[in-house]
């Protein structure tokens, strides 16, 4: 079968690449460029704790070592810290009230790391996997498709025509792909403006990033708001400075006047000394795909969202649409067509966009419009500041991780279904689990093989060799019911999970997000369940094109639950 063609060699492309390769889909990168990056200190990225587990999982990289972990979030207004996090006590949703009455929750840190380092991590590891090839100095210029495939051509020193299985475009916020489609790509333009300076410089918080709302010392140039420091490595700082409405020129001369003006300021004295490594101007858009699929053409990341304000980072979810494309598509590519699976990569992706944006939209009259409320409610800038680092960490409407609750795949009225602290369509918590061959291993790091995730909740079995609890108490029929799945399934157990009683029994994605969590062994509300989050019985057409293979299975429908329940009373009866 043909490789999956994708379209642009930044992070979402590359990603995407080394995700479908974990899943033994073979894929053609067409890179515009050279083929490397330029190092720019003054483009960073943040990831948040489930892409940088991904990333980390799919290139083995040390990205602590690359990049840095917050150790905090020190919050600023008029020389006063009202609001200080604490990473060292990762206890989660524990909520605590510092000296000025503003709540804090502790949480993971987000990891802060420059973009062309992450880019080099993508490229090293894909040198590795010998199932993608990357194809530099490509530029696409038509794209042609019809049921059994897509053709790309593309010009430039090896210009050519490329056959492909399917083709996604990660090929930026001005995508040919998108163009060629012609999907619209409606939105707002320059949301927000920042300078930005990347600089060496020790400041009296290390390892925390900074968040000053309204700086007391006078700004050179127009007004400007508020001012974010984030750390790198080797007392490297990257700071940006909120401008105003309009397009007033950032002239070097403006942008060294506003480096040292922030950096006597947080020092209480002189300017300390620096060294300035990079500049730029960050503009922040908002735009929405209308479509992110077209037939076998799909859209991933900056081509198909465009978001950031208020710290929101649009790669975390350029990255969160790969992984959630990479393992449906591998499904397509070995078991044939499972149309309602691929076409809910776009419900679920866009309505999460979508509902991001929307927060954001709500939250720019609140936080940048100077009077207002904030004039005459009594503890509203507090608040303001709280919702505005919130985005910064990856928290609430803002930042947190989107849930796909009303997705297209969620089962429908399971009996046997209980409630745990993760809903279902959540990203499920990273506990210890044992695997099938006895050894003890992180859930995240079973994710992105393709195969579902049965995860039993066992206390006690931690302690005992595997060969003494595989085949105790319901442990068979467990077994037996995850054989007979439409799927390739992993069977996992853990000690305890958050919310979970023993003998509860979870369906995780191959994407992490759980289907379901039932009441003991439940064969037939499994099958359920797993047929769901596979977009249903596969239709007569792939019936036919997966003779022979276990994703064939997803035909069976409710016979093939009624053969699971089967199979799983008849284990328990031989353990018996």
């Amino acid at each position: 079968m043909d490789p999956v063609i994708i379209v642009g060699a930044g992070p979402v492309g590359l990603t995407l690449a080394l995700a479908l390769a974990r899943q033994q889909v073979p894929s053609v990168v067409l890179d515009e460029g050279p083929g490397k990056d330029e190092p720019r200190l003054a483009r960073t990225v943040v990831l948040r704790e489930d892409t940088a587990a991904l990333v980390r999982r799919l290139t083995g990289a040390d990205l602590d070592r690359a990049g840095l972990r917050w150790a905090g979030w020190r919050s600023m207004r008029r020389k006063q810290v009202i609001r200080e996090v604490s990473f060292d006590d990762m206890a989660g949703p524990d909520v605590t009230a510092d000296a000025t009455g503003v709540p804090a929750t502790a949480g993971p840190a987000p990891l802060h790391i420059a973009q062309h380092v992450l880019t080099g991590a993508l490229r090293a590891a894909l040198e590795r996997e010998t199932l993608v090839k990357v194809v530099a100095d490509s530029r696409v210029d038509g794209v042609e498709q019809e049921t059994s495939g897509v053709t790309v051509h593309t010009r430039g020193p090896k210009g050519t025509w490329w056959r492909g299985s399917h083709l996604v475009g990660c090929d930026g916020p001005r995508s040919t792909v998108r163009k060629l489609l012609d999907v619209r790509f409606p939105g707002r333009t320059a949301v927000e403006r920042h300078a930005v300076a990347a600089l060496r410089v020790e400041l009296p918080w290390a390892d925390e990033a900074l968040l000053h709302r309204t700086p007391p010392w006078r700004m050179s140039g127009p007004s400007a708001g508020e001012v974010t420091g984030r750390p790198l490595p080797e007392d490297v700082w990257r700071l940006d400075w909120l401008l105003p409405p309009g397009k007033d020129l950032v002239t070097p001369e403006l942008l060294v006047a506003r480096i040292r003006e922030t950096l006597a300021g947080w020092s209480d004295g002189p300017t300390p000394a620096y060294e300035l490594l990079d500049t730029g101007v960050h503009t922040v858009h908002h735009r929405l795909a209308r479509r992110w699929r077209v037939g076998r053409v799909f859209l991933a990341g900056d081509a198909a969202h465009l978001l950031g304000a208020f710290g929101a980072q649009g790669l975390d979810e350029g990255l969160r649409d790969a992984d959630n494309l990479a393992w449906k598509l591998a499904l397509a590519w070995h078991h044939g067509p499972h149309e309602a699976l691929l076409d809910s990569y776009q419900a679920e992706r866009r309505a999460v966009v979508s509902a991001r944006l929307r927060a954001a939209d709500q939250a720019l009259p609140l936080l940048r419009g100077g009077g207002g409320i904030r004039a005459y409610v009594p503890g509203a800038a507090r608040g303001h500041d709280m919702l505005l680092t919130d985005g910064h960490l990856g928290r609430g409407p803002l930042g947190a991780v989107g849930s796909y609750a009303e997705s297209p795949l969620a089962p429908r009225h399971l009996e046997a279904e209980v409630p745990v602290d993760t809903p279902p369509g959540a990203q499920v918590q990273d506990v210890r689990v044992t695997a099938e061959d006895g050894s003890f291993v992180q859930l995240r790091d079973r994710l992105g093989r393709g195969a579902l995730l049965v995860l039993l909740i066992a206390p006690g079995t931690g302690v005992w060799e595997r060969r003494h609890w595989v085949s105790a108490g319901i442990m068979p029929r467990l077994a037996a019911a995850v054989t007979a799945l439409p799927s390739p399934a992993e069977l996992l157990v853990a000690e305890s999970y958050p919310g979970a009683a023993a003998h509860t029994v979870l369906l995780i994605r191959p994407d992490g997000h759980l289907v379901a969590a039932l009441n003991g062994v439940r064969a037939a509300d499994l099958y359920a369940a797993a047929e769901a989050a596979l977009g249903g019985p596969a239709g007569a057409e792939g019936a036919q094109e997966t003779q022979g293979s276990k994703g064939a299975q997803g035909t069976k429908g409710t016979k093939g639950a009624q053969e699971a329940s089967t199979a799983g009373a008849a284990a328990g009866s031989t353990a018996k």
